[in-house]
């Protein structure tokens, strides 16, 4: 499963964190960007940290490196801000089922230390949210439209 942003820096790392940690069994997450900043943010990590997750991995990348033949097989492609969403995207291996689970930029938010650690906080919270709804969903017994339609509702709430 992989999760876009344009920066790959924040919101995707977060998603790659909380779906390898929460869901090791079934699924392996991944993340990306259209023009990755190279670093992770280094709040995003603060908060992974002292949540408990894994950092250690952690790298922003390009999503050049999950469009070529010999990348992991994704099943999933989820965007996880505006402009990756409006972005052409790369044609990817095996067609996975893609949606937009948008939410605004931790990184992007002005203001204080307190405000901007809210900020990452609430967006951890809305992914974990959103990746619990996904890891719930009974995949085996949805017809695809009714999985397409499911995903696409996660993203709205």
């Amino acid at each position: 499963m992989l999760f876009l942003c344009t920066g790959n820096s924040a919101r995707s790392i977060l998603a790659e964190a909380l779906m390898n940690a929460e869901n090791p069994a079934h699924f392996r997450g991944y993340s990306a960007g259209s023009f990755p900043k190279g670093e992770v943010h280094p709040m995003a990590l603060d908060l992974l940290r002292r949540e408990g997750y894994a950092v250690d991995t952690l790298r922003s990348k390009s999503w050049d490196e999950f469009a070529k033949p010999d990348a992991p097989k994704m099943d999933f492609v989820f965007t996880v801000c505006d402009n990756a969403a409006n972005e052409p995207c790369p044609i990817w291996p095996g067609q996975p089922m893609t949606a937009h689970w948008g939410l605004p930029d931790p990184a992007a938010v002005e203001g204080d230390e307190a405000i901007r650690r809210l900020a990452f906080a609430d967006t951890l919270r809305a992914l974990r949210n959103r990746i619990r709804i996904f890891a719930s969903l009974p995949l085996r017994s949805l017809d695809a439209m009714s999985l397409r339609n499911r995903l696409a509702e996660i993203g709205r709430n």
